[in-house]
């Protein structure tokens, strides 16, 4: 493909962030204050807003309802926010592991007032989508066990089944539930929905509208994630991402920060199905799942925006054709190398470009960090912080 039709391609490529990602985030351990990060929803709409207008490719934010939407706060009013801002809301993720009510699973759980809890959740997450405008309802378990015979494991499989179905059903016309998986953590034993045939066989039996979701770090060493996707994409059954990097496990550090050719492979297979294959990737959500501790939270989200331009730029420019010659007549030092040209290619030069051409920052991290306005934000939160004795109590968001 030609680069310019290539960037004519990124058009359509839009990003979502989550606004887990703009608040004070931490480990197990504990919580790392940054003095610019977004602690209510008005604030975490502000830093998604202003990540959208340095890139100009991330109009939706992502919400967790537990942390988001708490009782008092009208879904329509934060939509309203979110517009008024440049932004929409996007994904509804719902909160199925934080109460102690789910010490033993949610859907899967043998608590019954579990699994209740867990419906009448899903069915308030349901709602919100509905009233502020989302057509993505995103789930994710920390359902599994501990310990062997802890619970019967195939009761827990139809538990999650029949639950999915359910909340399958009781969407509105148009929306979409995405299915996660996860190999472990925190359960250590097994985790219900534990890779991707498994988070593929769920969403067969939940609905014609649920779909697989992707999230780069949620894979065992050495898994070939490319493979997946490419197999889901042939399937139709791939919904979406969680795009992060990893180094050990589901690390949730910033796109390409430990293996940028991983992610280059991953969009290859996505370009390669449209325009080998006629599969339509379209519909493709790509949302972004990171845990920024350490890094400043607006340059860690625009960092990764602009890095999933250039990777997915890359990919665009594999000239297909001769990609299929080298196959055909098994050249696999050639078929590699044309993968390596692409992936080598200097493109930030071009991008540069487009995005002027398109009213955006050349350069989106750099004139963010040159526009003072982490500085400013810091300065006004902090001491809106100290002023509510807000002492960021907690271990994650």
């Amino acid at each position: 493909m030609h680069v310019d039709d290539a960037l004519s391609r990124l058009d359509r490529f839009e990003i979502e962030t989550p606004a887990w990602g703009y608040a004070d985030t931490g480990t197990r351990f504990g919580k790392f204050l940054q003095p610019a990060a977004a602690r209510t929803i008005e604030e975490k709409i502000e830093d998604a807003a202003t990540v959208h207008a340095f890139t100009g490719c991330c109009p939706r934010m992502a919400t967790h309802v537990l942390w988001d939407f708490p009782e008092g706060v009208a879904p329509a009013q934060v939509a309203e926010l979110a517009l008024q801002e440049g932004i929409r809301i996007g994904s509804i993720n719902p909160n199925l592991f934080q109460d102690q009510i789910y010490k033993y699973g949610s859907a899967a759980s043998p608590n019954e007032k579990a699994r209740e809890a867990a419906d009448a959740h899903v069915e308030r997450s349901i709602q919100i989508a509905r009233e502020t405008g989302s057509n993505v309802l995103s789930l994710w378990f920390a359902d599994g066990t501990n310990y062997p015979a802890q619970d019967d494991l195939i009761r827990r499989k139809r538990a999650m089944a029949s639950a999915l179905h359910q909340w399958h059903d009781a969407m509105p016309e148009g929306m979409t539930l995405l299915v996660e998986y996860k190999p472990f953590e925190p359960a250590f034993y097994h985790s219900d929905i534990a890779d991707w045939g498994m988070a593929y066989t769920f969403a067969q039996q939940a609905g014609a509208r649920a779909k697989v979701l992707v999230d780069t770090g949620h894979h065992l060493p050495g898994a070939n994630i490319e493979h997946i996707v490419a197999f889901l994409l042939d399937e139709g059954m791939l919904g979406g991402f969680h795009f992060n990097d990893r180094k050990y496990g589901d690390d949730d550090l910033t796109i390409g920060s430990i293996d940028p050719y991983a992610v280059f492979r991953i969009f290859a297979q996505i370009v390669l199905a449209d325009e080998v294959h006629g599969i339509d990737t379209r519909s493709i959500a790509y949302m972004i799942d990171q845990s920024h501790n350490l890094k400043p939270k607006i340059e860690a989200m625009v960092q990764t925006a602009v890095t999933a331009q250039e990777l997915y730029l890359k990919a665009l420019l594999i000239p297909a054709a001769r990609l299929l010659e080298a196959q055909a007549s098994t050249d696999i030092v050639g078929a590699e190398e044309i993968y390596r040209e692409a992936f080598y290619r200097h493109v930030r030069g071009p991008l540069a470009e487009w995005r002027r051409h398109r009213g955006h920052e050349a350069s989106p991290l750099e004139a963010y960090r040159t526009s003072g306005i982490e500085n400013e934000r810091a300065k006004i939160r902090s001491d809106r912080r100290a002023a509510e004795g807000y002492t960021g109590g907690g271990s994650y968001a």
